[in-house]
């Protein structure tokens, strides 16, 4: 049995998270190879480690004296360092990196060095072997990032191995060092797992899984207890906070399992992710996931015989890309088709589109509606749930709440609903106390 655990920057922020990570770690043996983040931070006031190296490259690039931003950052590994007794020469460490600072150094090199001083420090402190990412993970010329050397290099050095792996970074086929993009030590862990086959990839973060609705508007939600990549795709979509989208790609190719657990609650089970869930029980709780984002405008085109005239919605739908602008859903009627679309990206174009389709088309009418929320349950189950989408609307109807747009696709994993921005957090709890409560 192989896991491959990543930790990220809340778990790495001091030496009290170091000893919770260690507890985690020596809890199951299993837990072979880890990947670290940055140092993120220790309170709402605090700042992440990353984001003051990228503070540092400012300073650096504008003329501007780093010491105290560079003072704050180190501080914060001697804190670590000494605390836990490690035998890292810190300092050594720390005076190399000022040293490149005064030489020029690349902002590449500079943000990664959060997660190589973390993983300096875990693996001392776990007794693991440091494996730089520079030595396995590589990027091809394009700055993507090439699987197949990077698997087959990475399967060789942790062989048989203890390690502890920085995340984030890479190296660029001449050597230099190359990150990804902000959160890339998920898409790391992610790559780690799928180059050696792990039996489960664990995300260790500071919540525990993937909540079942925004805990800003839904008071302590459940969490999703198993959930698969299509269902977490769409929650993604729909604007819920979910995992780096490079984290999923790999792991998915390999069907491997992929656990979202809290550091500072290790017994929660969490959530995972998979590809499928084979003898489920169907039971009352369909919907896996509400999620939703505010601030759409709907434009209706309506005219007689729509649906019979072959072409018109392709002709609609090529105004709107002529003109950059891209279509999030198409509800149509039999003399009528809607297209949903972003306010803010529809702003400058939106009326220069609805000229050019009445020039085109020479619709009945156009209607233009704006301050529209889009709300989507998402279940896999609900396919096999008779009465879901009227069992939804009359919940919303009877707490007064006006639906303006309605999509489903076929496969029924979910179910779309377009209501007024002042109603968009009322439909979330709405719906999540109609069918999880």
């Amino acid at each position: 049995m192989l896991k491959v655990a990543k930790f990220g920057g809340s778990s790495m922020a001091s030496a009290g998270q170091f000893r919770k990570v260690k507890d985690i770690i020596e809890a199951d043996p299993a837990r072979k190879v880890i990947v670290v983040s940055a140092a993120g931070k220790r309170s709402r006031e605090d700042h992440k480690l990353t984001d003051l190296l990228y503070l540092c490259h400012a300073h650096i690039k504008y003329g501007v004296d780093c010491d105290g931003v560079f003072s704050m950052i180190a501080d914060r590994y001697r804190e670590i360092c000494s605390e836990l007794g490690l035998g890292v020469d810190i300092e050594a460490e720390l005076a190399a990196l000022r040293s490149e600072l005064d030489q020029g150094i690349s902002q590449d090199k500079l943000v990664s060095r959060g997660e190589y001083f973390s993983a300096k420090l875990m693996a001392d402190y776990l007794g693991y072997d440091f494996l730089d990412a520079v030595s396995w993970l590589r990027f091809s010329f394009d700055g993507t990032v090439n699987k197949e050397e990077s698997y087959a290099e990475l399967e060789r050095l942790a062989s048989g191995r203890r390690v502890v792996i920085p995340g984030f970074y890479g190296a660029m086929p001449d050597g230099s060092i190359k990150v990804l993009s902000r959160g890339g030590s998920d898409v790391t862990g992610a790559l780690a797992a799928a180059a050696l086959n792990a039996d489960v990839y664990e995300n260790w973060t500071d919540v525990s899984g993937i909540l079942m609705a925004d805990p800003r508007i839904v008071e302590n939600p459940d969490t999703i207890e198993h959930i698969t990549y299509n269902e977490l795709r769409e929650l993604s979509y729909m604007g819920a906070q979910v995992l780096h989208e490079g984290a999923v790609f790999p792991v998915r190719e390999k069907n491997i399992p992929l656990n979202i657990r809290n550091t500072n609650a290790p017994e929660h089970p969490g959530t995972v992710i998979m590809e499928s869930f084979e003898d489920e029980v169907i039971n009352e709780r369909f919907i896996t996931g509400i999620a939703g984002k505010k601030d759409f405008t709907i434009v209706t085109v309506y005219k007689s015989g729509m649906s019979s005239q072959i072409g018109c919605l392709r002709s609609i739908l090529e105004i709107f890309e002529k003109h950059g602008l891209s279509v999030e859903y198409t509800p149509t009627g039999i003399d009528s088709a809607s297209m949903v679309v972003a306010s803010d990206k529809a702003a400058k174009c939106i009326y220069s589109i609805v000229g050019e389709i009445q020039r085109t088309l020479k619709p009945d009418h156009i209607e233009i509606t704006d301050k529209i929320s889009v709300v989507a349950a998402v279940g896999r189950k609900m396919a096999f749930k008779p009465g879901t989408s009227g069992r939804l609307f009359a919940a919303l109807g009877q707490n007064g709440i006006n639906i303006r747009m309605i999509s489903q696709g076929p496969d029924e994993l979910n179910i779309i609903v377009g209501v007024n921005n002042d109603d968009f957090e009322n439909t979330v709890r709405v719906i999540y106390h109609s069918f999880v409560k």
